[in-house]
């Protein structure tokens, strides 16, 4: 685990397998947060958390705590290879093809362990798709696997799943148990064939093609990739799923789902959270789901969350809103993006997704929203919708909220 420099001090970020903490581990890092830090959290949209604030002098006492609380790698400078998504779902949810969690704790072992892999860049991503009905397609990533039945995968590399027809088909397909294999010699492939300057699979395609990849992979492996998976196509998700109260294969227990404002945790808010559920699960929409709750405390657990501010239905405008850290955290940052969506928050139209980015980069949001408020000045923004030319320029939070009421009337 390390620390990197931010514009509100230090920035640590905890690598989450699977989105998930304990009780005790969110009482934890809220408890870390508040002692060493500025005590606020940001939820990622990688299912992962990080502390904000961190005070010069208290690094050492803030990562030997998180490390005590199992939230560090399992062999030391192994945490940039954890970069796994999986569904909010995963194990949970009644309709996957599979329950995902036995490969990825696996998968996780065998990454964390190999020495070579870590030469692969810290943003180097990899997906578990289990065929859950709630599941991040929207973000591309180096390598991902995708179920197609019970006992096989389908796979690709520096994409998603097809959901479309349009999209990139998969390459090829393999066995579950073959899993963790194949991903590790794909690693390896990578790292034998990628000059130093290609950090990510998509710069690797670049030079050689899919096909040359896979040959110098098959030649690594004790069994034979098979071309059948060119046809398939992923069912699509449904991100209302992360509202609201769901079943869990256990019958006696639910799930919840409810949006963090923003993505921005305090500590307090995060204690409460883990005062309300055994388990929690961070998702790709920088928001959270409580699991393993008793059904019959699902109506009381809503009312508290509702209380805690968290948007627990997904037509409430922080559903519907996300902001980067904005330029009280960033030095990037044209605006302050936070405060700027609180003040669009009160003027939200009933319908419509808008992310506020303080710079080009677009941290936040890696899927797709149907306005981008680009930050180009302080309060001062280009909205861009679907085309690549903004259609404002240099406007207020003021007339953004405008143009958004007369786009959504229009519709």
């Amino acid at each position: 685990m390390r620390i990197v420099p931010a514009r509100d001090g230090g920035l640590c970020r905890i690598r989450l397998n699977g989105g998930e903490l304990s009780a005790a581990q969110g009482r934890a890092v809220a408890e870390v947060a508040r002692a060493c830090g500025s005590g606020f959290i940001d939820a990622t949209n990688r299912s992962n958390l990080q502390i904000r604030g961190v005070r010069a002098g208290a690094e050492h006492q803030l990562i030997s705590r998180l490390i005590e609380a199992g939230l560090g790698p399992a062999t030391p400078a192994s945490d940039d290879v954890r970069n796994l998504m999986l569904s909010p779902l995963a194990g949970l949810d009644p309709y996957a093809l599979l329950d995902v969690t036995p490969i990825a704790s696996s998968l996780l072992d065998r990454l964390q362990r190999d020495v070579r892999l870590r030469a692969l860049s810290p943003k180097f991503a990899m997906m578990l798709d289990g065929g859950e009905r709630l599941a991040m397609l929207d973000h591309p990533h180096d390598v991902w696997f995708s179920a197609v039945s019970a006992n096989r995968f389908a796979f690709g590399l520096a994409g998603c799943p097809p959901t479309l027809a349009q999209h990139p088909p998969a390459l090829a397909s393999v066995d579950s148990a073959q899993v963790p294999t194949l991903v590790i010699a794909l690693l390896h492939t990578f790292i034998d064939l990628a000059r130093q300057e290609q950090t990510r699979m998509r710069d690797l395609l670049q030079t050689h093609s899919a096909d040359a990849v896979l040959e110098h992979v098959q030649k690594k492996l004790g069994f034979a990739l098979k071309q059948d998976a060119k046809d398939w196509r992923r069912p699509a998700s449904d991100a209302r799923l992360r509202f609201g109260v769901h079943p869990q294969l256990k019958e006696s227990a639910v799930c919840i789902g409810a949006q963090i404002p923003l993505g921005r945790l305090d500590a307090t808010m995060l204690h409460a959270l883990a005062s309300l559920a055994p388990r929690l699960r961070m998702t790709p929409w920088q928001s959270v789901m409580l699991l393993d709750v008793p059904r019959a405390d699902a109506g009381s657990i809503v009312e508290k969350l509702k209380a805690l501010g968290l948007a627990t239905t997904p037509n409430e405008p922080f559903a519907r809103l996300i902001a980067c850290t904005g330029s009280q955290g960033c030095g990037k940052s044209f605006s302050d993006t936070k405060a700027d969506a609180h003040q669009l928050a009160s003027s939200m139209p009933q319908t419509g997704t808008v992310h506020l980015s303080g710079c080009a980069r677009s941290c936040a949001a890696a899927h797709h929203v149907d306005t981008t408020l680009l930050a180009v000045a302080p309060g001062r923004y280009d909205l861009y919708t679907h085309a690549p030319e903004p259609i404002a320029c240099y406007i207020t939070i003021e007339e953004a909220a405008r143009w958004l009421a007369r786009s959504t009337t229009d519709a």
